[in-house]
């Protein structure tokens, strides 16, 4: 539990700080969005590029492991999008955030470094690939279908609209020149590479920022049932389809199988924020169920790692 915490405190403290910029306005009242901005246009691409380049597709393309989770992860969104559809009537855009908010986890930041906790610096590889495979995939899509759903105002936006939105997406175009650039075998240019892990590193703390300038003047309590059944989704029901599949159904070999029900089990991640505020969708409760995932994640993080024999 020791460990978990030590990964969970920097979090809330990032977050905690936005909150205390915020409220003393201090960065001024279109902070938030311009920080969110800097993350989804910049930040974010960069880290995702980098990320992709610097692997060896040869040693990292586990496709049993790529496809037990993916699909886990699709059966936990449909399940939650109905949930959030008919159990909350929420409307197309927001159950799509709402079902992107119960998969997507914090795997980047909290799940490599707990991996390096748990199982050293040469047993991150689940984590970085499932970063990357999760990344290149759901961000921009689920930007995609927002852009028709949701039209950023315009509920009419064709399919026409969607698949402009998804080629234009700056997380999609960032995986291609990533993936393009892992095949070639080559090493990034020294400045290049240090340019991009300068400006990726942004990413993580910059989203964080944003959601405590967001949360100023919000009350955690508005829709908290809906959050509370988002993030039992997300701490409860992903893992434990993440671990029929990966154990039983894909029978992925087991130190792949442990890293992926671990990373199903982490809190929800910056992503659905990011998109819920650039779409103006579902923002307080993405934001909230960040805060209230990662404070749950300390006690079934706790629970969990002993139960499937690490660090017990």
């Amino acid at each position: 539990m020791e460990a978990v915490v030590t990964i969970v405190l920097p979090v809330f403290g990032i977050i905690g700080a936005g909150y205390l910029a915020g409220r003393r306005g201090l960065l001024g009242e279109a902070s938030s969005e311009a920080l969110n901005g800097f993350v989804y246009w910049i930040a974010m691409p960069v880290l995702l590029f980098r990320a992709i380049a610097t692997i060896d597709p040869a040693i990292s393309f586990n496709g049993r492991y790529i496809a037990a989770y993916l699909l886990a992860a699709a059966a936990t969104a449909a399940l939650a999008v109905a949930v959030a559809r008919y159990g909350f009537g929420r409307d197309r855009a927001q159950a799509t955030l709402f079902g992107m908010a119960s998969i997507f986890a914090n795997t980047g930041y909290m799940g490599i470094a707990l991996f390096v906790v748990a199982f050293g610096p040469d047993g991150t590889l689940p984590a970085v690939v499932t970063t990357v495979a999760m990344a290149a995939i759901v961000i921009g899509g689920v930007d995609a279908l927002l852009t028709a759903f949701a039209g950023t105002g315009n509920r009419d936006a064709s399919v026409a609209d969607a698949v402009r939105a998804l080629l234009t997406n700056p997380f999609l175009i960032s995986a291609v020149l990533g993936f393009a650039w892992a095949f070639t075998g080559w090493a990034l240019p020294v400045p290049l590479d240090t340019f991009c892990l300068l400006l990726g590193q942004a990413a993580g703390p910059g989203a964080l920022f944003a959601i405590g300038l967001f949360l100023v003047g919000r009350s955690p309590r508005r829709d908290f049932g809906e959050v509370m059944a988002l993030s039992v989704l997300k701490l409860v029901v992903h893992p434990l389809i993440a671990w029929a599949m990966l154990f039983h159904v894909f029978a992925v070999e087991p130190a792949w199988a442990i890293g992926g029900v671990v990373l199903a089990a982490l809190p929800t991640g910056i992503n659905p924020f990011v998109l819920a505020q650039r779409h103006g969708v579902y923002e307080e409760r993405s934001s909230v169920t960040v805060v209230v995932t990662t404070v749950g994640s300390v006690f079934t993080l706790s629970v969990l790692l002993p139960a499937i024999g690490v660090g017990g």
